[in-house]
């Protein structure tokens, strides 16, 4: 996982999240939907903090993890110059396979929208998700992120001379077969996996869970070029093109091309 680490410690997710808004968006408003009172939440793989802040301004308490020190480090910060220190319950550096001193059943609800995507091994996978079912309470509600195969195999027939060594038609087969990628070219996104969309589902309900949604986090957005999305905002139209890419965000057909995907479920 050090090249995950190495990764995570020079490029800047939440400028990433800020630059590409449609997934924050998608993601906040089903969370949202989907959380009851306010009560214990854990966001397992927080990265800089930017889910964790959005549900302590909502009242909840928030417990944060990521495995990236740096990360921790950064949502530390941002979470005491918005004075929402009081909110949480701790800043913690744990590998999501085994959140250690991390009790069982406390959380009413539990975040887990990074892991999965660099977890390579199936057992580590399983290990991720059991760590969720284990600390989160029965009938918790759990938000777990993932990332289309199939919308990766697009992004890499569309640009391959970004995505080495995904810049030829054997490769591209090999990781449509088995969801491994690890970038050629040093410092860019690396260490992943990337799932069917048929294989969320049953993954997650073999693990516990019971599942309620799943959601395209970046809809049809993630077809649009920067150019196109432009259009829509100089039109004044863009929020009702949010609107639009939320409420269509589960529709079947949406979900093999948006790159990132929520998985919403309940423990059993």
């Amino acid at each position: 996982m050090e090249n995950v680490i190495d990764y995570y410690s020079q490029f800047d997710e939440w400028g990433r999240l800020d630059r590409e808004p449609l997934e924050f968006t998608i993601n906040l408003h089903y969370i949202k939907k989907y959380l009851a009172t306010p009560g214990f939440v854990l966001d397992n793989g927080a990265g800089p903090g930017k889910y964790s802040i959005e549900l302590a301004k909502l009242g909840y308490n928030v417990t944060l993890s990521d495995l990236t020190p740096k990360l921790v480090e950064i949502a530390k910060q941002k979470v005491s110059e918005l004075a929402l220190t009081e909110q949480f319950n701790g800043f913690h550096v744990l590998n999501a396979t085994h959140l250690e001193g991390i009790p069982d059943e406390k959380f009413d609800a539990s975040l887990m929208l990074g892991p999965l995507y660099h977890l390579q091994k199936e057992e580590e996978r399983v290990s991720a998700v059991k760590e969720l079912f284990r600390v989160t309470k029965r009938n918790g509600i759990v938000f777990v992120a993932f990332q289309s195969r199939m919308r990766m195999t697009i992004t890499s027939l569309q640009f391959p001379q970004y995505w080495k060594p995904n810049d030829n038609i054997e490769s591209i087969h090999d990781f449509y077969e088995n969801g491994v990628f690890n970038h050629n070219d040093k410092g860019r996104f690396t260490g992943a996996y990337f799932f069917n969309i048929d294989e969320v589902k049953p993954f997650m309900e073999k693990n516990g869970f019971q599942t309620i949604d799943l959601i395209g986090s970046s809809s049809i957005g993630a077809m649009l070029s920067n150019e196109q999305k432009q259009y829509w905002t100089d039109q004044d139209e863009y929020e009702k093109l949010v609107n639009f890419l939320i409420t269509s965000a589960n529709d079947p057909s949406v979900l093999g091309i948006s790159s990132h995907l929520l998985y919403i479920g309940r423990r059993k």
